[in-house]
């Protein structure tokens, strides 16, 4: 099995450093990206950062990951809390599975309380701004490395 960690990102993360910056800070995609393949290369793992508006391309990115990834790292945006298919394929993913979101939801709108993705996530990180990526990349590796 590779070695290769998914981070995948639902919509509007494409917008991140950009949009609302005093909720999701300055960074960018790429940040992550980069922040990401360091840490990963430190545990002799590859990273593959991807982004999508659309539910069905995250869904698509999923089935690749159960013959490509040994890990997922998803922030699902705003399908975190309306997508039982994204739900849905990440249960056929045998992999441990990572939850992320930038900001604190429990401390934001209602509907943003609830996630169908952390019913299948192994660990789940919010309101660690961009830096819960790293962490997660972090819990990945020790995940991996059956500690």
């Amino acid at each position: 099995m590779t070695r290769t960690i998914h981070i995948l990102n639902g919509p509007n993360l494409n917008l991140l450093g950009k949009r609302q910056p005093e909720i999701y800070g300055r960074d960018t995609l790429d940040d992550v990206a980069a922040a990401c393949a360091a840490i990963a290369q430190e545990a002799g793992l590859e990273s593959v950062l991807r982004q999508s508006n659309w539910e069905g391309q995250i869904i698509d990115w999923i089935h690749e990951a159960r013959e490509t990834a040994a890990g997922i790292i998803i922030n699902p945006a705003a399908l975190t809390h309306t997508s039982v298919a994204v739900f849905d394929a990440l249960m056929t993913f045998e992999g441990p599975v990572i939850e992320v979101h930038i900001s604190q939801v429990h401390k934001r709108e209602a509907f943003r309380h609830h996630s169908y993705v952390s019913a299948r996530a192994d660990a789940v990180l919010a309101g660690f701004g961009v830096h819960g990526y790293a962490l997660a990349m972090r819990h990945m590796a020790l995940l991996l490395a059956g500690k």
